[in-house]
């Protein structure tokens, strides 16, 4: 799965994780370091399954507790409006 975010949305890594700007409305999200690497790693290209590797690899998680948060996060990030059709 690729992921795309929405023309006018820009990120800036933080030392918190990530900051996303949507430069049309103003608003900006943060995301904890957790989230922000599940976004940098989707952003990149990288399969949902590589994201679940990639973050079973670096944290004491479940894959299943991982497939929730991408879902959650993919969720939230559509609901703000920040993502490509």
């Amino acid at each position: 799965m690729t992921m795309t975010l929405r023309s006018g949305v820009v990120t800036a890594d933080t030392e918190y994780g990530m900051a996303l700007l949507d430069q049309n409305s103003g608003e900006y999200f943060t995301l904890n370091p957790t989230a922000a690497l599940i976004v940098r790693t989707l952003l990149d290209g990288t399969s949902r399954e590589q994201a679940v590797t990639a973050l079973t690899d670096r944290y004491d998680v479940t894959a299943e507790q991982v497939e929730e948060d991408i879902t959650r996060i993919l969720q939230e990030l559509r609901a703000a409006r920040l993502l490509a059709a």
